[in-house]
């Protein structure tokens, strides 16, 4: 810094904080699952490390996505909205070429998924998941 001025500690911590918040937007969230429908590849507990930017920016909030360069591929692992609203985690099966997918659970014995409620548009696509611990 010029002239020998030093970051301020609140000064840090907001810009920490900001970039923070940017990130998780963004590019990065953590979500932790519930249920069993992915049994077992994911079990109930399981954190997740979700890459938002996976296919592309969305806007927060809206649904849409400002800038989108892929979509869903066959056996990729999303987060999304489901038709009612929920958030969910399956597996992407059949992709269409308008870029709408069906979400099957591993567990086909317990998953609520694309064979109840059709296709999943790529709109609704929250990230791919990237890790799972």
């Amino acid at each position: 810094m010029e002239g020998g001025q030093k970051i301020r500690p609140g000064r840090a911590i907001l810009l920490a904080f900001a970039a923070a918040l940017f990130i998780k937007l963004f590019f990065i969230d953590f979500m932790i699952t519930q249920g069993r429908s992915m049994l077992p590849a994911l079990k109930p507990g399981s954190v997740l490390v979700v890459n938002k930017a996976a296919y592309g920016i969305r806007v927060p909030g809206a649904g849409i996505y400002l800038l989108r360069w892929a979509v869903p591929h066959e056996g990729d692992m999303v987060v999304f909205y489901t038709p009612l609203g929920e958030r969910a985690v399956k597996r992407c099966s059949t992709v269409d070429s308008d870029g709408s997918f069906y979400a099957l659970g591993d567990n086909d014995l317990e998953s609520f998924d694309s064979r109840s409620y059709g296709a999943i548009p790529p709109d609704h696509v929250l990230g791919k998941v990237i890790a799972v611990r």
